[in-house]
């Protein structure tokens, strides 16, 4: 980065409305499109080219100035036992939901954190910490345009406000990624919303779908804009094996 763009970047923080105090990282799932690895290994504590995917988000955030992190724990939960010892003001949260229920459950468990937060999944790898950056305006998504066709949820952004959210893709849109930050009073809505579904009975969504898809006309979300690959989330083993060749031999 420039020294022209960098004096802007952080003009741009100083002035932003709102700070994230700390963050919840979600690490709680099965990963069953990594198995048989993640058998034996929680996903995000994987290693990418010698690095566990967990290590690359907590240390963004740590770069970025955020040491009090939250930690929902539940497939192989002992693995994260060493976690809080390896990282002061680090606490794990276990959640007793994580194979009967979608990660719903996960931010269920840890609501009593919300407001002021950044939430972000730990099996991705981190790899320009700015991307955490805790400065917002809005509360919203991380999020890189997508010209071309893609699978993955796609944001229709009008002025600056989502207007709509495709699970199943699209093009020409804002591709969302598993980053979002929430302002203390948009954290105290979500907490609600959150309890009305997981305790109605709505168990098998994401977390995602409760501000997006269940009551969308009740938040005026933003985006937060990325360059592609300064995050990257990692589904599958043959999108780990083409980051990490050692990984070839599970295909």
């Amino acid at each position: 980065m420039s020294g022209a763009t960098d004096t802007v970047a952080r003009a741009t923080s100083a002035a932003a409305t709102h700070v994230a105090t700390h963050a919840i990282i979600m690490a709680a799932g099965i990963g069953k499109r990594m198995q048989p690895l993640t058998l034996e290994t929680p996903k995000p504590l994987v290693e990418v080219n010698g690095v566990r995917m967990i290590d690359t988000v907590i240390g963004a955030l740590h770069e970025m100035g955020i040491e009090e992190i939250y930690v929902v724990v539940g497939h192989l939960a002992e693995r994260f036992a060493g976690l809080p010892a390896q990282y002061p003001g680090l606490t794990l949260i276990e959640n007793p939901y994580f194979d009967t229920c979608n990660n719903i459950s996960s931010l269920y468990v840890a609501r009593e954190h919300l407001g002021n937060c950044i939430i972000l999944d730990g099996d991705q790898v981190v790899r320009d910490p700015s991307a955490l950056d805790p400065h917002f305006d809005r509360s919203g998504y991380n999020a890189v345009w997508c010209e071309g066709e893609t699978d993955e949820w796609l944001l229709e952004v009008e002025g600056g406000i989502v207007r709509s959210c495709s699970r199943t893709g699209g093009r020409h849109g804002w591709q969302l990624f598993s980053v979002s930050r929430w302002t203390e009073e948009d954290g105290r809505l979500l907490r609600r919303h959150l309890e009305q579904e997981f305790e109605g009975g709505n168990r098998q969504i994401y977390w995602d779908d409760v501000a997006l898809f269940c009551h969308p006309d009740e938040y005026e979300l933003g985006i937060k804009k990325m360059g592609r690959g300064d995050v990257v989330e990692i589904d599958s083993l043959v999108e780990l094996a083409a980051i990490d060749p050692r990984y070839g031999r599970y295909l």
